[in-house]
């Protein structure tokens, strides 16, 4: 015990050293100290354990109150204390030690041991302790007198008012008549903004208390007002199961770790699964030129207008709107800062002004700091069921939006690209979506896009049937000629006012039809496509995880029977054995940093090498550059349109130099390196099979099932390239080498020249445009020629994240085999000091967790065979 608590509060101290512990007075020290028997100091705790103190101390007396304990009372007590301590925490020992001491020196029944605990806590706090008891109180189905009794009296002391706690009591046993107003100004206490000093996992509390407090009516109401994601959130209540597994199992293991039955770096491997599963969110991004209806879209996806929608362009930044547990606006500036704003200006700064989207706004894009704004809401009916939406300002009318946007659609589930009936797919436009089709599938041309859905607006202007037809016509023959599109799930045509319209009205009609076919093949692809995929690859590690717990615990019940005997000499191979592993380590590592310095300069010799053709690339690439306004009576918006076709070409130009020499070069290293891991790798499962057959162990079971869960990681070119591609992240990098971006320093650059007219007659039209071409790619180049360096950094981050999955999963392998080779020692010192009885108990207990996890074995396979 003595270590173990060495350990909590040596892990425990770091991760509240930055929480405010005022109000952690000395009284409440000195009595925690004396319930957990341990000489604590101010240090070791925070708000959240003071809270979790005083929670566990009022349910053991809600437990207590009528003489006997019930199933249900245990099983809701497991549940309640586990859902407060995250499975990467340190608290669990400590949670222990006051668990012990409340129940062995009645606290609970001690009114001034109870203010002691309670006394620092806010009204919203006691609110939430409270109604957590009463919870508590009914999960038998009712609550019983002494209960009521107790709960009444706990009320009092911490002076909450009667009126709430019989709102609670009647909301939880299903009575009708609350008084009216009570359940508002519970809601209002129970808001999760006030438990900003707790943990997380206390905010989660009061939402799913609120949820509660919540009735059938008002539940129904809401379902009304928003568009509804049933798929969706069936998907989610999936995830929820195997959440729910995985902190069964997380139980287990940890309960089996401390014994020593099983290895830590199954509960590491457990919390890696969850944290996938936990983070696994569908991003879908609405994209398009300017004027689409693209936030008219999305305000009816997400059942209410946040998105600023008027007649004439109005997105000025890229916005992502996703789940959050109160409205919140950030907005975060290319200088890598961030500002927090009021949701009354979110329209303001997510929109362009009036003028500028009339007439300049590329001047009005170009001057803005903000590179995206992150708005999060409780209540939109998309985000609530686990998609992020990114809503993006018009393509192609300026480079450095166009790069964002293009960067965000290679980390994208799903890219709904919008284009308009009344002026149906110009060539402009179709170049842009094969761009976009180019984006999605990693810079290949050739394949079909499978996560582009292709949406007609404007449907309702069209005049007769004729031009409905002939929209149809023209949108399928490019959909299937051009963009290899050939399910019609994949194409739809819609009006999204008119859409909206009938949301917000709660009638329907064709135009509401059109758009549910839409968010149905949208739901239905997230969910079948890509969301079970992820959460079943989730289920099949959590059974490989079990799997390798089972061995683990086969192992030392053989230990225990006397089965395996490790000799003296077989201690020293062990041991041996624990060098060699590492000793490969190493020597891999070595061989990784080497083939990765030999990558770099590789690749800098090939962009040397194709720097110096660029010039003459982008020269030749010039005479296509067109635009509508006059070298005289237009010059600067025609100096405009030419600095980001220049733009747009460079960026090309190192795209293509990316896919077609960097990342080849990149391939082959990772394929040079993959082989060498491989062979290392062989050998170590080779030696511990030969291990296993002399000494009867099963290391070789547990170790094979960790190789072959990141092998995986080991194919293609990394996770970093599997996202973005090596030519894309460097092209976006590129506009961003100066503080105002590139576009902005050429057009800085030619203002003299511009005053000037670059010394043409004006009839010149021709050689003005020329001349002025001519001196956007002086001026572009040698700029481009000042971001070298800057080009270089950014190469060789490209190539340090691609080598950084294969050697993570490496370390993960190196770290499991020296740990079972460890933890073996470990259970042969711990079995060679026990007693007879005590192996007897082990025994007995091995039997017991060998039949939980072999419950969870089996609801895990049930949740992939829904």
């Amino acid at each position: 015990m003595g270590e173990n608590w060495a350990y909590w509060k040596t892990n425990n101290i770091t991760s509240h050293k930055n929480m405010d512990l005022s109000s952690i007075n000395s009284e409440t020290l000195e009595l925690l100290s004396r319930i957990t028997g341990q000489d604590l100091r101010q240090e070791d705790l925070s708000p959240s354990i003071v809270f979790l103190s005083a929670l566990i101390t009022v349910l053991q007396g809600v437990m207590l109150q009528d003489g006997q304990i019930t199933e249900e009372e245990k099983q809701q007590w497991q549940k309640t204390i586990n859902r407060f301590i995250p499975p990467n925490s340190n608290t669990r020992q400590l949670v222990q030690f006051i668990s012990k001491g409340v129940r062995e020196k009645k606290v609970y029944a001690q009114s001034k041991n109870l203010s002691i605990l309670t006394n620092s806590l806010s009204e919203s706090e006691r609110l939430l302790l409270i109604g957590i008891s009463y919870e508590m109180s009914a999960v038998d189905g009712s609550i019983s007198p002494q209960e009521k009794k107790y709960l009444g009296a706990i009320g009092s002391l911490l002076k909450i008012e009667p009126a709430y706690l019989t709102a609670l009591e009647a909301r939880l046993t299903n009575q009708e008549h609350i008084a009216p107003g009570i359940i508002d100004k519970l809601k209002s206490q129970l808001d999760p903004a006030r438990f900003h000093l707790l943990d997380t996992i206390f905010v989660d509390a009061a939402n799913d208390l609120l949820a509660m407090l919540a009735s059938q009516e008002e539940q129904e109401d809401v379902e009304q007002k928003v568009v509804s994601y049933k798929q969706l959130q069936e998907f989610q209540n999936y995830k929820k199961q195997l959440s729910k597994s995985c902190c069964d199992l997380y139980q287990i293991f940890q309960s089996c770790n401390e014994r020593k039955f099983i290895a830590h770096p199954l509960i590491e491997g457990l919390e890696r699964v969850s944290e996938k599963l936990t983070s696994q969110k569908f991003k879908l991004a609405v994209v398009g030129e300017f004027s689409q209806g693209k936030s008219t879209l999305l305000n009816a996806l997400l059942g209410e207008e946040i998105q600023p929608a008027r007649a004439i362009p109005c997105s000025g930044n890229i916005t992502v709107l996703k789940y959050g547990d109160k409205k919140r606006v950030t907005c975060f500036y290319k200088d890598g800062e961030h500002q927090e704003i009021s949701v009354d200006k979110y329209k303001e700064k997510a929109s362009i002004s009036k003028d500028a989207a009339r007439d300049h706004r590329s001047d009005e894009l170009e001057q803005s700091k903000i590179e995206r704004i992150v708005f999060e809401h409780p209540n939109l009916a998309l985000c609530k069921n686990g998609v992020e939406i990114i809503d993006s300002p018009g393509l192609n009318e300026h480079p450095e939006r166009t790069a964002i946007t293009q960067k965000l659609l290679q980390d994208i589930d799903v890219a709904v690209v919008m284009t308009n009936a009344m002026r149906l797919l110009p060539e402009k436009e179709k170049e842009l979506i094969q761009d976009i089709k180019r984006q999605l599938n990693k810079n290949s041309s050739n394949s079909s896009t499978e996560n582009l859905f292709l949406v007609v607006n404007f449907m309702d202007l069209l005049d007769d049937e004729e031009d409905h037809a002939d929209v149809i016509q023209r949108t399928e023959i490019f959909a299937s000629h051009t963009l290899s599109i050939t399910t019609k799930d994949r194409i739809h045509y819609i009006s999204a006012k008119a859409a909206l319209k009938s949301i917000k009205s709660g009638s329907k009609n064709e135009y509401f039809d059109a758009f549910s076919n839409l968010t149905k093949s949208i739901e239905d692809f997230l969910v079948t496509e890509r969301g079970s995929f992820q959460v079943k690859q989730c289920a099949y590690e959590v059974l490989g995880l079990i799997q390798e717990g089972l061995s683990s615990m086969n192992q030392a019940e053989s230990l225990l029977n006397g089965e395996i005997i490790i000799s003296e000499s077989e201690k020293r191979k062990i041991i041996e054995k624990i060098g060699e592993v590492s000793g490969r380590h190493v020597k891999l590592k070595k061989l990784a940093r080497d083939i990765q310095n030999i990558t770099k300069q590789k690749a800098a010799n090939s962009w040397e090498k194709w720097y110096q053709s660029v010039s003459e690339s982008l020269t030749s690439k010039s005479q296509d550059w067109q635009s509508s306004y006059s070298p005289v009576w237009n010059q600067k918006k025609l100096i405009q349109d030419y600095t980001d076709q220049f733009v747009r070409d460079l960026l090309r130009e190192v795209d293509q130099w990316g896919q077609t020499s960097l990342q080849p070069i990149l391939q082959t290293s990772l394929d040079s390196l993959n082989k060498k891991i491989s062979a290392e790798l062989d050998i170590i499962k080779s030696e511990t099979k030969e291990f296993d057959r002399q000494v009867k162990t099963n290391l070789s079971e547990q170790l094979k099932l960790g190789i072959t869960s990141v092998s995986d990681d080991f194919t293609g070119v990394g996770g970093f390239l599997g996202g973005i591609g090596a030519g894309g992240a460097l092209a976006a990098a590129l506009i961003f080498f100066t503080p105002v971006g590139l576009v902005s320093v050429i057009l800085a650059s030619l203002a003299a020249a511009v005053a000037g007219s670059f010394g043409l007659g004006m009839l010149d039209f021709d050689g003005l445009k020329n001349q002025i071409k001519g001196e956007i790619l002086k001026v572009g180049l040698k700029k481009f020629d000042e971001s070298k360096e800057k080009v270089s950094q950014k190469r060789n981050e490209i190539i340090n994240s691609t080598f950084e999955q294969p050697m993570s999963a490496l370390n993960q392998i190196i770290e499991q085999a020296i740990s079972l080779y460890e933890s073996l020692l470990e259970q042969q010192e711990k079995i060679h000091a026990e007693t007879l009885e005590q192996r007897e108990t082990d025994r007995s207990w091995i039997v017991e967790r060998r039949e939980a996890l072999e419950k969870v074995q089996q609801q895990v396979t049930a949740i992939l065979n829904q």
